[in-house]
């Protein structure tokens, strides 16, 4: 047995079941044995913490009794009685607290910074809730908890310190704000806190967090701050060079796989078969889980993919596809696991970037890596071509497919993915044994509190499992019946509903027919409105909040404010999963009610009001892109990314006039911010195809936005996308959206070095929006201007810089902090300009921007090589080698072997020089840097040996 009191109480057994333990005095007691950690607890004390001072009459007896009780639930052997008291006989790592103390002190005892942090994390992943949370307000426990508490809390201040070592300060500075705010007079936890923020750029938001510290210490304790949070502070007044981040590596993201809110039962055996299907020594590279809908085929897949994460150096990757369209492309798949793996922004450098398939090969070319394609059944075709694309094109990856149909493509092993196994007998003992029971079971306990297998409902349980198939879905959708029938009762409604040939489907496998009649069936059992919901938030492709549930599926009928009600109550019923703020349909339950929203004739309205709400939604959140809420707002629009698309394939199709014109616009600068460069072209393409009478300013506006990326995708040998004389944006009435196109297309030019005409175009946005009294637009221009002019136009970068600190973008900042660089470089202030690289260096990192990221660890790393600190920019260079491999940035990759191969050099090491340096050879893309590097090569010839 486990015990776990960091949170609710929970007992596991051997296996990792939970046990439950009924009966609230008996749970007390089990805490009471756990908070004396193995030692004898005398019985009169036992007796006054349970019933606090005041026990029954015969409390001896009753305390044998729920001893009794317990034993039961434990075993005999596992509470013993000695002269001394009671005591649990436990062995040592039983108890998740003390597997807590033992983390925590080997964390402590470790040198490095990364281990330190990853015993740290997995210390604090024991936690589920608050020590003891259900027995929490007994006095015997009271103690331990503080204790266990204050443990917590300086654990938490430890990991904090130790990742800003790590360098991952704008994490930590939004992630401490609500723990400062629970524990206002932690000096330490306040101090880790203020560092975040000064090293995030908000030094202004560091500083007043020492005020609000000293104001509440003078004000509760009438003391003022100690020592070293004062020393901090006025550092930070000073800006004292030591409190710059450290230049750490970025830590790796080795999977994109979620985190399961259940654990999966019944699958043991088939996640060791798929795990030894893709292990080492094996030469299968594709397998392919096949099943009907409902069978688990997903929950397996990343089970299996989860534990070979150390297999593969680059990391395991989930692709969901269900919110593809069935016409998409093998090039729409491609795009999907270009933004899964995080090499968006490193595509979008690249120019005339029309093959995604074959950029995709080339860029993980050489990577170990696996890839779950999850949901390809209506997307046969073009996965199977992305499949032997990337399997012929990278030796070391490996695809894990989950489909209702095989691809039948070379090398293609097939896994069909079975029910659970069903009860052999119908025996408390053998029906345990059985997959589709303990899952049955496990969602009923926690759908009907109490509810466990026992001899009396064996046989009702194993006849339910059995007339469901073992499906899982089917198991999952019927426990919570147990709410309000017997499990009797329930396998009697199962046998008069699903035996009848009438329920059946023609043409559907047996189990297929199975899983149909039971929708069928729950169906039935929903009220009209609780059906009239479930059936509209079919149309989400991807779950929506419940802001969004309430927007599409009310109407003059149905108010909004009866959807969480019912909604709730569907999410009861588990024909609706929450996950954090979301909520979701699961595959079949979602393609089952799809077919109910169009049989109601409500498909045309209800696809309308969500390409509505998503254009809206999305209009409000472009303007918030510029401001203080960017990356809040990002997250949002990456959340609803799915959504949005579905939304535009709905509005291209008709039936929404405007909107699939307006929607691009509004998304246009998110997916620039993001590096969706060829999704924003083959969008604005999609919706100004559509000929729905949208107004001429916003079409004009689309065309605008097109001119610009495409002049972002296009080769400077390309044919011009925008002639001379024409202003893109003239047909647009907004004037401060016609400035910014201006600007956008402008900036276009200049990187296809179309000097005069980008000039021209970036002159006319400032004078535009200083007509308009756009702010973020005259910044934009005042940057691109002085970035521009060879004199280096100082005043304008910093008034550029200036008005986007004031508007909040942090985008902006980041422009305006390396055009003012570029300046101080001309002026020859290399200090300043150290500087104002490593300033932008980290909004560069807190905004995901790689490329940025390389680029600026490069320039700092020749800054390095020029002052003889060869220390320094290896390790400059080593950590833009790795994000440049992390994100297939080549051109990165070229430059920090150039990098490291002339700072080995410099330390005297020819052999290592000599080596980056024939990498880079090899590497360069282009014949620029292949001759940086084979000139680096001859002059290392030219060194005499020492």
């Amino acid at each position: 047995m486990r015990y776990g009191v960091l949170g609710p109480l929970a007992v596991w057994d051997a296996e990792g079941r939970p046990v439950k333990v009924p009966e609230a005095k008996v749970r007390a007691l089990l805490a009471d044995l756990l908070v004396h950690g193995g030692g004898p607890v005398p019985a009169d004390r036992l007796i006054d913490d349970l019933w606090a001072g005041s026990p029954p009459g015969g409390s001896a007896n009753t305390l044998q009794t729920k001893v009794s009780q317990l034993r039961r639930v434990l075993g005999r052997e596992r509470v013993v009685r000695e002269p001394a008291g009671y005591r649990l006989v436990m062995p040592d790592d039983a108890l998740d607290a003390a597997r807590f103390q033992e983390l925590v002190e080997r964390a402590r005892g470790r040198r490095e910074p990364s281990a330190r942090a990853g015993l740290f994390a997995e210390a604090l992943a024991l936690w589920r809730g608050p020590a003891y949370a259900d027995v929490a307000e007994s006095l015997f426990v009271r103690a331990e908890v503080a204790r266990l508490e204050e443990l917590r809390l300086s654990v938490v201040e430890d990991q904090a310190e130790v990742r800003l070592v790590l360098g991952e300060h704008p994490a930590l500075a939004a992630e401490l704000g609500e723990l400062v705010a629970r524990h206002p007079l932690r000096e330490r936890l306040r101090m880790a806190h203020m560092r975040a923020l000064y090293r995030a750029g908000r030094q202004g938001e560091a500083l007043h967090g020492f005020q609000e510290l000293r104001r509440r210490l003078v004000e509760e304790l009438g003391v003022s701050p100690g020592p070293e949070v004062s020393a901090l502070h006025e550092a930070m007044l000073r800006q004292e060079p030591e409190l710059a981040a450290p230049v750490a590596a970025a830590p790796s993201r080795r999977t994109s796989l979620p985190t399961p809110l259940t654990p999966l039962i019944g699958r043991r055996s088939a996640v060791e078969r798929v795990r030894a299907l893709l292990s080492p020594g094996t030469r299968t590279r594709l397998v392919t889980l096949t099943g009907l809908g409902g069978v688990g085929k997903t929950r397996l897949a990343i089970a299996a993919a989860r534990d070979l994460s150390e297999r593969f150096a680059d990391g395991v990757w989930l692709v969901e596809l269900a919110g593809l369209s069935a016409t998409a492309d093998h090039d729409d798949v491609a795009e999907r696991v270009i933004t899964t793996l995080g090499l968006c922004d490193t595509a979008a450098t690249e120019p005339d970037l029309d093959d995604l398939v074959g950029w995709l090969c080339q860029a993980v070319a050489g990577k170990e890596l696996l890839v779950l394609l999850d949901n390809c059944e209506h997307l046969v075709e073009p996965v199977a071509v992305l499949a032997g694309a990337l399997l012929s094109a990278v030796p070391a990856g490996h695809l894990l497919v989950t489909s209702q149909q095989a691809l039948d493509i070379p090398g293609e092993l097939v896994h069909p993915v079975p029910p659970l196994a069903l009860p052999e007998r119908a025996d408390a003992e053998a029906a345990a044994r059985s997959g589709a029971v303990e899952l049955f079971v496990e969602r009923a306990a926690a759908a009907a509190p109490g509810f466990a297998l026992d001899a009396d409902n064996a046989a009702a349980v194993s006849a339910i499992c059995r007339r469901l198939d073992g499906i899982p879905l089917a198991l999952e959708l019927m426990a919570p019946r147990l709410r309000t029938l017997s499990p009797d009762e329930l396998a009697a409604c199962l046998e008069d509903r699903l035996t009848p040939p009438a329920a059946r489907v023609r043409g559907l496998p047996a189990r297929q027919q199975t899983l149909r009649s039971m929708l069928d069936w729950s169906w039935q059992l929903l009220s009209p409105d609780e059906r009239t919901v479930l059936r509209r938030l079919a149309v989400h492709a991807d779950g929506c909040t419940l802001q969004f549930a309430e927007a599409v599926c009310a109407d003059a009928d149905l108010g909004p404010d009866r959807v969480p009600d019912l909604l709730s109550r569907l999410v009861d019923r588990s024909l609706v999963v929450r996950e954090g703020d979301r909520f979701r349909l699961l595959e079949s339950v979602a393609a089952y009610c799809g077919e109910r929203l169009a049989e109601a004739g409500e498909e045309a309205a209800v696809r309308a009001r969500f390409v509505r709400r998503h254009t809206e939604a999305a209009e409000r959140e472009s303007e918030l892109l510029r401001g203080p809420e960017q990356r809040r707002c990002l997250e949002r629009l990456d959340a609803e990314t799915v959504n949005l698309r579905r939304a535009l394939e709905f509005a291209a199709a008709g039936g929404v006039p405007g909107c699939a014109v307006r929607l691009v616009n509004a998304l246009s600068w998110y997916w620039f911010l993001r590096g969706r460069l060829t999704e924003a072209r083959r969008s604005l393409q999609t919706a100004l195809a559509v000929d729905d009478g949208t107004d001429a300013g916003a079409r004009s506006a689309a065309r605008a936005w097109l001119t610009g990326i495409e002049l972002r995708t296009s080769s400077v040998d390309a044919e011009p996308v925008a002639a001379a004389d024409e202003d893109p944006a003239s047909g647009v009435g907004d004037p401060v959206l016609r400035a910014r196109l201006q600007w956008f297309v402008g900036t276009g030019l200049l990187g296809q070095s179309r000097r005069s005409e980008g000039l021209r175009l970036t002159e006319a946005s400032l004078a535009g929006a200083r007509a308009a009294r756009d702010r973020w637009g005259e910044a934009a221009a005042l940057v691109e201007l002085a970035g521009n002019d060879p004199a280096g136009d100082h005043d304008r970068a910093e008034l550029g810089a200036a008005l986007f600190q004031e508007v909040g973008d942090r985008w902006g900042q980041l422009r305006a902090t390396r055009a003012l660089a570029l300046a101080a470089e001309r002026e020859g202030d290399r200090a300043r300009t150290e500087r104002l690289h490593r300033a932008g260096l980290l909004v560069a990192e807190e905004l995901g921007l790689w490329t940025e990221v390389v680029e600026t660890l490069t320039w700092l790393g020749r800054t390095a090589l020029a002052a003889g600190r060869a220390r320094q920019a290896t390790e400059l260079y080593e950590r833009a080698l790795s994000v440049s491999g992390e994100r297939a940035y080549g051109r990165g990759e070229v430059r920090a072997e150039i990098g490291l191969g002339l700072a080995a050099r410099m330390r005297g090491d020819r052999e290592a020089a000599r080596r980056h340096l024939n990498r880079a050879l090899a590497k360069s893309p282009s014949p620029d840097h292949a001759a940086d590097a084979a000139a680096a090569l001859a002059e290392l010839d030219l060194v005499p040996r020492a």
